[in-house]
């Protein structure tokens, strides 16, 4: 046996194979439900020529077949690729082809974007479709009619999944895995074309924090101990995971879970009431989101449900990965549920995970995130030598040890992310610019891609974002630099105001001052009807800049002149 995401599930179902896995909406799965199910979309995919190493696209939101057929495709040791369903006819071809795709899990309502590309990608050979659940409403708008839908699967000859599952084996038969088996996560899309992160599953598995002892902060010695340590307790964790499976973070929230023989929840899309109607359902422990993107709607819709009838006393854990909370929204939480442990978990798809921070009441942050760093997580100075605590300089965020192989089929991003230092250490550049403090925790302090250089000073926009989302009219912003005949760039906001609301760019300068020096304060403002964000809640910088560029002279816009001070 060996640290291989398939091995590590099977592990988990040895032991626990009536406790439940999953659930989705009214639907679930034990772990023995799980197995089976996968054990046969494999056993179908390896009939119609999908082997070790080949790439399996799974395109569609959240269900139980999705998570049925990730875990299928590694027990076959096939690749699955995440494909982002919000990608139309160019995005498509461009990852199906990037990715070197052999086969297809689809949602049957995604069929006919996937017909009118199928031409461009000859090396797609075989396509399964689900069926959405009886009563699902659309999840494309406008949705396609049902004659185009019927069309689309009738052109790629496509197979019902139920039909997949119906004629294959339910036995685990598959033979001997590797740690070297390989786990490819595709990223990006808002700084470029996707990128394919690929990883070792032993690497990225402990980069992840799995099986990382919290006592020694070192592995544990073998995956068997890890079976044993993760289902000692009788009674299992039970999580809401809300964002899409199609990125990372919820990828790795379920795989955890799966691990340790826990019970994970899924929403097929957010819904920030529905949320916490299931949280109370199943008596949910952990709800992990993507920061202020979905943590402040949950917050805005639980203080608007005060009169139902919500049992949330399991809940302990509110959890954000892949983007951090503002403070005031943690504050919220605590002050709506003053028992909880609010997390930060910070990382990225090249990185894993590279710290945590437990926020109680009354904890504030200094200037940006601060986190205890993971294991391997390092700042590196220009040089790329590790810096010591306490040096007060900004260096660049970075992590050692378990970091992926590079980028798939792309050198030349390989070598700019995943750089040799000094002394022969290999790692990977997280891409954020952050200092170590004295006490050896990290701060971030923002994308250095993102800074803005204002008459020679540094602004980091997530500081500034921070607390512009304090100001009570402020729904949702983003902070970019614009051109500046004298500085060079100015601060601009983009922001989404509160329902009813007005921002003014006055306004956002009486609230920054005292907590931001005079040269953050943003000297543009534009505001938006909505902020661009992914799915998972990532920012959309790029639109941002253009939108503050495009709209500098319009009504919407509003600018002052005055210099960094």
């Amino acid at each position: 046996m060996a640290y291989n995401i398939a091995d590590l599930f099977e592990h988990a179902v040895d032991a626990v194979a009536d406790r439940t896995a999953l659930i989705v909406g009214d639907d679930s799965r034990t772990f023995a439900e799980l197995e089976e199910r996968a054990n046969r979309i494999a056993h179908h995919l390896a009939a119609h020529g999908v082997g070790p190493g080949d790439h399996v696209g799974i395109y569609g939101v959240n269900s139980l077949e999705w998570v049925e057929a990730l875990v299928g495709a590694f027990k076959l040791r096939a690749v699955p690729i995440n494909v982002n369903f919000r990608y139309v006819a160019d995005e498509l071809v461009y990852l199906f082809d990037n990715a070197d795709l052999t086969a297809l899990v689809v949602d049957r309502e995604f069929a006919p974007r996937v017909a009118a590309v199928h031409d461009q990608v000859p090396g797609l050979a075989h396509v399964v479709h689900v069926d959405p659940p009886a009563g699902a409403p659309p999840a494309i708008s406008p949705a396609p009619s049902p004659a185009e839908i019927d069309a689309a699967v009738a052109a790629l000859g496509s197979v019902p999944w139920a039909d997949a599952l119906a004629g294959a084996s339910a036995e685990r038969d598959f033979g001997p895995r590797s740690p070297d088996d390989h786990y490819i996560l595709y990223t990006g899309g808002t700084t470029g074309m996707p990128k394919g992160v690929m990883w070792r599953q032993e690497d990225v598995f402990f980069a992840l924090g799995g099986g990382i002892d919290a006592t020694t902060n070192e592995p544990v010695k073998s995956e068997h101990d890890l079976a044993e340590k993760g289902l000692a307790t009788e009674t299992p964790i039970r999580s809401l995971c809300l964002p899409p499976l199609m990125h990372g973070a919820a990828q790795w929230s379920i795989m955890r879970f799966l691990f340790d023989g826990s019970e994970s929840v899924l929403m097929r899309r957010f819904d920030p009431h529905e949320a916490w109607r299931v949280a109370a359902r199943h008596g949910i422990n952990n709800l992990m989101m993507t920061g202020d993107a979905m943590g402040r709607p949950l917050i805005e819709a639980l203080e608007e449900m005060d009169g139902e009838d919500l049992d949330l006393s399991a809940l302990f854990v509110v959890a954000s990965t892949a983007a951090v909370f503002s403070t005031p929204v943690k504050e919220r939480f605590l002050a709506t549920m003053p028992h909880l442990l609010v997390v930060d978990a910070i990382g990225s798809t090249e990185t894993g995970s590279n710290g945590m921070a437990v926020v109680a009441p009354g904890g504030m942050m200094r200037g940006g995130p601060t986190v205890t760093p993971a294991r391997d997580a390092v700042v590196l100075d220009d040089g790329l030598r590790e810096m010591a605590p306490g040096t007060g300089v900004i260096g660049r965020l970075a992590r050692k040890g378990n970091i992926p192989l590079g980028y798939y089929k792309d050198e030349a991003k390989t070598k700019a992310t995943f750089v040799t230092g000094p002394g022969g250490e290999r790692y990977v550049l997280a891409g954020d610019m952050a200092l170590r403090e004295e006490d050896g925790t990290i701060t971030l302090l923002g994308r250095g891609s993102g800074c803005v250089n204002t008459g020679g000073e540094k602004v980091f926009p997530e500081e500034v974002e921070g607390v512009l989302k304090a100001h009570p009219d402020v729904f949702d912003v983003l902070v970019v630099g614009v051109p500046d005949e004298r500085w060079g760039q100015r601060v601009a906001a983009v922001v989404q105001p509160r329902p009813g609301a007005t921002v003014t760019l006055d306004g956002l300068d009486r609230h920054c001052r005292g907590r931001l020096a005079g040269y953050k304060i943003p000297r543009q403002l534009t505001v938006v009807p909505a902020v661009e964000r992914s799915p998972s809640g990532k920012p959309d910088y790029p639109w941002a800049r253009l939108a503050a560029v495009d709209d500098a002279g319009a009504a919407t816009s509003q600018s002052a002149a005055s210099a960094p001070a």
